[in-house]
């Protein structure tokens, strides 16, 4: 996937607004791995016996796939690129992954799931705050 978000960064005829463009690449690639991976998520959880029991699992899942989902687009589009609205996302993109991986870390050992998701949301958090750290 990084390498067709890679090719179409290069390819866009307005510069990258000063953003490094393998961080934001890494980015963009994570928010959209993160977005299915929590949906994905989401979806078992509702599969398991004791779905009553992951209600704030599949609801963080659920705001946390919306949120990469967002991210990911608005990463995506660079004409008239805003750094305020960028980091913003940003930001809430980190704060939502954060809080996903810190939840389903909790059920990791019961179910394989949420382990894969904690994974996929603490590599988007480290994305997110890697390309932030190269916001002006």
């Amino acid at each position: 996937m990084t390498h067709h978000v890679t090719s179409m960064l290069e390819t866009h005829p307005k510069d990258l607004g000063g953003l490094d463009r393998q961080k934001l690449a890494e980015c963009i690639a994570a928010c959209f791995e993160c977005s299915q991976t929590c949906t994905a998520c989401a979806d078992a959880c509702l599969g398991e016996d004791m779905v009553a029991e992951l209600t704030k699992c599949i609801r963080t899942d659920l705001d946390c796939a919306d949120i990469c989902a967002t991210t990911g687009n608005i990463l995506s589009r660079r004409t008239g690129y805003d750094v305020n609205t960028t980091r913003a996302v940003l930001e809430a993109c980190r704060t939502a992954c954060k809080a996903c991986a810190d939840e389903c870390e909790q059920h990791a050992d019961m179910h394989e799931h949420c382990k894969i998701c904690a994974e996929a949301c603490r590599r988007c958090e480290t994305a997110c705050s890697e390309l932030l750290a190269t916001l002006g």
